[in-house]
């Protein structure tokens, strides 16, 4: 893993945010984690340093995380062209994707590979209210521990919300509410497994269990395509394999590399952005350990170096690294 002195990474300048104007000028949407300019079918994203949790950007921006965000993003990108066509083209900087822009289908496909997280959480509360234990409209099996691996890996999707949380729904409901025909549904389950099926290999290779993820597609000309990010950190959660069978036996918590540490600390912080709770303030060794947390799952996942840009005058960096690919900032 990569070697940082103890106050370089609270040193470095985080990219909270970007303003860049272009000619011709582009569309402008700022989503939790990045911004995103659109002109015409062509699409420049910028992944910030933001952060976000139970569907809330936290107060302090995590240096690197934009970039380590988009770097792991495009490897797992390029890795997977064989299963489904991707929107992305080039990336000029660290920080920037270019690719298609796509019509985005407004549901974001998760699949989970062990009973954890909302999995587990959905899961215990049937326990205690002696109910069978189901997720958007599929029934878990009895018995389970948590991160305990399911027999076969779910499906259990969600509405991609504009603002707010986004909400459970099953198969039916997609269906029966007409998000998308039966036939692109049936499309977005097959690349769903098979991008997981990728993932779980590429992860095994790198000592690694992909727990569970999400993907998003968008459709462009009639054609299913995968957008946004896929196998990153803020998408998918891993548990290393060595000792998983052991911590499980044994009724210990897995060691694993994902976000879900920072959604720990929330609710050790009594936060889970429910309506009346207050975000906690981040310390600044925190905001170091998240940088560090990101910069090991990258270096796991992906077997590379993580080499940190240059954030002396960040959005300066990426105006320059701009020139030649036709978005030309003003």
């Amino acid at each position: 893993m990569a070697i940082f002195a103890q106050n370089s990474l609270i040193m470095s300048t985080a990219l909270r945010e970007t303003k860049l104007t272009f000619d011709p000028p582009a569309d402008f949407y700022r989503g939790k984690v990045r911004d995103v300019y659109r002109r015409g079918d062509e699409l420049l994203m910028v992944a910030s340093d933001r952060i976000s949790s139970f569907d809330h950007v936290l107060p302090k921006a995590i240096p690197h995380k934009g970039q380590i965000l988009n770097q792991t993003a495009i490897h797992f990108l390029e890795a997977t062209r064989d299963i489904c066509p991707n929107w992305l083209e080039i990336s000029p900087d660290p920080n920037v994707a270019i690719g298609k822009a796509c019509a985005a289908i407004p549901i974001e496909m998760v699949i989970r590979g062990y009973a954890v997280g909302h999995a587990w959480r959905t899961y215990r509360t049937a326990q205690e209210e002696a109910r069978t234990p189901v997720l958007c409209g599929v029934e878990m099996p009895a018995g389970m521990r948590e991160a305990d691996a399911f027999p076969e890996p779910i499906i259990t999707p969600a509405t991609k919300a504009e603002e707010g949380h986004d909400e459970d729904i099953s198969r039916a409901e997609i269906l029966a509410r007409g998000i998308v025909t039966k036939e692109v549904y049936h499309k977005l389950e097959d690349y769903t497994r098979r991008l997981f099926a990728r993932g779980t290999a590429m992860a095994a290779e790198r000592g690694l269990l992909l727990v569970d993820t999400k993907y998003e597609f968008g459709l462009l000309n009639g054609e299913i395509y995968l957008i946004d990010e896929i196998h990153t950190p803020d998408s998918s959660r891993y548990f290393y394999a060595d000792g998983y069978a052991e911590r499980q036996a044994a009724g210990q918590r897995q060691k694993q590399l994902s976000k879900e540490f920072v959604r720990e600390w929330l609710m050790d912080h009594n936060f889970q952005g429910l309506e009346g709770q207050t975000m906690p303030d981040m310390p600044d060794d925190f905001v170091n350990l998240v940088t560090q947390r990101y910069t090991e799952l990258y270096e796991t996942i992906t077997g590379k170096t993580f080499v940190p840009a240059d954030t002396t005058d960040i959005e300066g960096r990426i105006k320059a690294n701009l020139a030649g690919t036709g978005w030309t900032v003003v």
